[in-house]
């Protein structure tokens, strides 16, 4: 199996959480590039874009999936578009990329109440936002390794498929 188990996908579908449930069950450690990327930056990523736009995200983001290239054996959850920069998505050439997949109106109900604090997506139509970027990505999601539909699973359930996919259940 890889070494590395890389998580992607749209926002919403789940990645952390199963990033951490993955890892937990496969004993490794979990990233998630999103939490570094605050830490490192010491604010969180809606002010990363206030700041520096999403350029300046963009730059941090690079800089701690950098700074993992000698990690082994971990399972690195990654944020929305990270997929979407040919730089990052084949730095890890050991690694097997994973994409959760999640339909638009899934993502609009998980995010219900809490889309003021997604700087890529506008507020006023968050239905329509979610739609376009997801169609602007869907490209680069479908170069992962692998595929996992989250709508109607729970992320146990997802989980348990990866780990299916993967040859390790």
């Amino acid at each position: 199996m890889s070494r590395r188990i890389v998580l992607v996908g749209f926002m919403a579908a789940g990645k952390t959480t199963v990033g951490r449930l993955l890892a937990a069950r496969l004993g490794r450690p979990f990233v998630d590039l999103d939490e570094e990327v605050e830490s490192v930056a010491g604010r969180p990523i809606a002010e990363l874009f206030t700041s520096g736009g999403e350029a300046g995200f963009r730059e941090m983001e690079a800089r701690v999936t950098r700074e993992l290239d000698g990690a082994r054996d971990v399972v690195v959850a990654t944020g929305g578009g990270w997929m979407a920069r040919p730089e990052l998505r084949d730095r890890w050439p050991d690694a097997v990329r994973v994409w959760l997949r999640v339909s638009p109106p899934m993502v609009v109900r998980r995010l219900r109440g809490r889309v003021e604090g997604r700087p890529m997506l506008n507020p006023e139509a968050p239905e329509r936002s979610v739609r376009n970027l997801l169609d602007e990505r869907l490209g680069d999601y479908a170069r992962a390794e692998l595929a996992v539909d989250t709508d109607g699973r729970t992320p146990e359930q997802v989980t348990d498929r990866i780990l299916d996919l993967l040859g390790v259940a």
